[in-house]
């Protein structure tokens, strides 16, 4: 079973952050990963994507035209990877920046106001967080002491915001978890 992730929005919104969690969560899975970045010379504001494969056999390609998941963290981002969803593949959608519009019959799309929960749990760049945890939801067998590891490792030096990021994502796995039973 092989799964493709794009995860896309701009500079400093923690596209590469969510990314990187994403793949090491699914190394400590012992499943065969590939992570690859993209950005321009821009640090913040610039976009950014990557794209992570994940597989339980051996991984011989870095890059698909389509992707079962993708992440828009803004407007931009949606507009131009909207079309790399796979037919029957979910888009998740940051509605704080970007329209909420549906534009393929094929596919399914979740929107969340990434930024505005990440604001109310007082600290904006956890949105990534909660995508982590809305991606979590949907691919499943995810364990959350993984999860917790990572953070742990990524935060070493800004333990402070570790529990934000933990709350973050369970916000983003439980919402998934209740949308999927409705």
């Amino acid at each position: 079973m092989i799964k493709n992730f794009i995860i896309s929005g701009a500079g400093g919104q923690g596209v590469l952050s969510l990314g990187i969690a994403l793949a090491n969560i699914f190394i400590l899975a012992d499943k065969y990963v590939s992570f690859c970045p993209c950005y321009g010379a821009e640090m913040r504001g610039g976009a950014v994507n990557c794209e992570i494969n994940m597989s339980d056999n051996e991984l011989f390609i870095l890059q698909n035209s389509k992707a079962d998941f993708v992440v828009a963290m803004n407007q931009l981002s949606f507009d131009k990877f909207i079309s790399k969803v796979k037919e029957n593949g979910t888009i998740i959608v940051n509605s704080s920046l970007a329209e909420i519009k549906k534009t393929r019959d094929d596919i399914k799309y979740i929107f969340m106001p990434l930024t505005q929960e990440a604001l109310k749990l007082g600290n904006v760049k956890t949105a990534n967080s909660i995508a982590l945890g809305i991606l979590s939801g949907l691919v499943g067998n995810i364990l959350f002491d993984n999860v917790k590891k990572i953070f742990e490792k990524a935060l070493k030096n800004k333990k402070e915001l570790l529990q934000k990021n933990l709350d973050a994502y369970l916000l983003g796995f439980k919402y998934i978890q209740e949308k999927e039973c409705i």
